[in-house]
């Protein structure tokens, strides 16, 4: 079998090990990815046995719990717990999710690992930098263009015109996406990845706006947009149920039809 040798410093090694207070009944244990780059170690897996009668139930009430409770240091980023800012994206137990919207029977019984999102640098623990995703994400124009002088109240749309945009505006940029996206992890330097492209699809069907024309030369490109190969990652994790794969579709379809 080929034998891969990590980066020095890549190895996840063993971490601590916290157990539950005594006569604790409902236990759950949770593995948690922890890395500080200022401390020059490498990563590891600290063990937390938690009293689940002590927090609400959702993974984020848990990792919340751990913090206030068990251990300080221990960092992630959240905001709403509703699901709509985005913040607690993370991999827990295997998939990208919303940690506020995840409850915890949802999940198989025995440990549930956390884990930042995948393929993105980290920055503490849990926190993933998305540098990349976010300047990604500006590139493709995500507002309104338009050369018509502005009205004196709105731009109308008819209801099909939008109903165009269903789909594709509910996307709140968790990043879920993108990351969970073999073709994204290999080139993620030029692929522009599941959700930035969603986006550029939801300017793109908008009746209001008038550089369609614009924003397709600019995804006409080897690998902005063609390094999709319809592995459907994206569309089985986002957690608002949107279908990235299907907007990329989409976007390749209107390049062939104006050439037509």
């Amino acid at each position: 079998m080929v034998q891969l040798t990590l980066p020095r410093g890549s190895e996840v090694k063993a971490g601590k090990r916290y157990k539950a207070e005594k006569g604790a009944k409902n236990v759950r244990t949770f593995k948690v990815y922890r890395y500080d780059p200022e401390a020059g170690e490498n990563p590891r897996w600290d063990i937390y046995e938690l009293d689940l009668s002590t927090c609400g139930p959702m993974v984020l009430d848990a990792i919340i719990a751990i913090k206030n409770s068990i251990d300080s240091t221990l960092a992630f980023r959240r905001s709403c717990r509703e699901g709509v800012c985005g913040s607690c994206a993370m991999n827990i137990s295997g998939r990208n999710t919303l940690a506020c919207t995840k409850g915890i029977d949802e999940l198989p019984a025995g440990t549930i690992t956390i884990a930042p999102l995948p393929s993105q640098p980290v920055v503490k623990d849990l926190v993933p930098d998305l540098t990349n995703f976010y300047a990604q994400y500006a590139s493709i124009k995500p507002f309104l263009q338009a050369e018509t002088p502005d009205p004196t109240k709105e731009r109308l749309q008819s209801p099909e015109e939008r109903a165009k945009i269903d789909g594709l505006y509910e996307c709140i940029l968790c990043a879920c996406c993108s990351t969970s996206c073999p073709s994204y992890w290999w080139n993620p330097d030029r692929f522009l990845g599941p959700a930035a492209l969603l986006q550029a699809h939801r300017w793109i069907s908008d009746s209001r706006d008038e550089h369609t024309g614009e924003r397709l030369d600019d995804l006409e490109d080897p690998f902005k947009l063609y390094r999709c190969h319809t592995i459907m990652n994206c569309a089985q994790v986002c957690p608002k149920g949107l279908n990235p794969s299907k907007a990329i579709a989409e976007i390749k379809k209107d390049l062939v039809e104006r050439q037509v």
